[in-house]
């Protein structure tokens, strides 16, 4: 009987010790915020209100991806089919480096349209990555760390001799 005694006061102890743990862990309501007054001018909604953004030399790569991805996604919205060509020569007239450029074929080994183009501009030991075709849904960019050839991209590229 000492035995069921001493159980049951275990089980109970230990339920308290949840509830307790539990309740714990509510703590207290937070207050309401309360609307401060504002002195910036309210922003107009609909098209985007960023910055300009341009290419800076002296900075690092993630800090040109901006200005990468905007004269790409400038090309898309200009041509929904864009090529390779489309996009190096629009980094070029950005500003971007064209020796420092890789892109791939616009056709596969079979002569059919890629699924998608990658171009690339290696950037203070960086690489800026673009994507686009009509399997990779839409435009892509990113930085990716400069291969140990010192390349970007992966596999075989087509030279940039226009």
């Amino acid at each position: 009987m000492a035995r069921h005694s001493a159980s049951a006061a275990l089980a109970i102890a230990g339920a308290a010790l949840f509830v307790a743990v539990l309740t714990g862990c509510t703590g207290t309501p937070s207050p309401e915020p309360t609307p401060s007054p504002s002195t910036s001018r309210p922003q107009p909604s609909g098209e985007a209100t960023a910055e300009p953004v341009g290419l800076h030399p002296d900075l690092p790569a993630a800090d040109n991806l901006p200005y990468f991805d905007q004269v790409n996604q400038k090309v898309v919205a200009a041509n929904g089919a864009a090529a390779g060509r489309d996009f190096i020569d629009a980094l070029v007239a950005a500003g971007f480096d064209k020796a420092a450029m890789q892109v791939t074929s616009d056709q596969t080994s079979l002569g059919e349209p890629a699924d998608s183009v990658q171009f690339a501009v290696a950037f203070n030991d960086e690489c800026l990555v673009g994507q686009y075709g009509p399997k990779s849904g839409g435009y892509h960019g990113v930085v990716q760390p400069a291969l140990g050839t010192g390349g970007c991209l992966v596999g075989q590229t087509r030279p940039i001799d226009w």
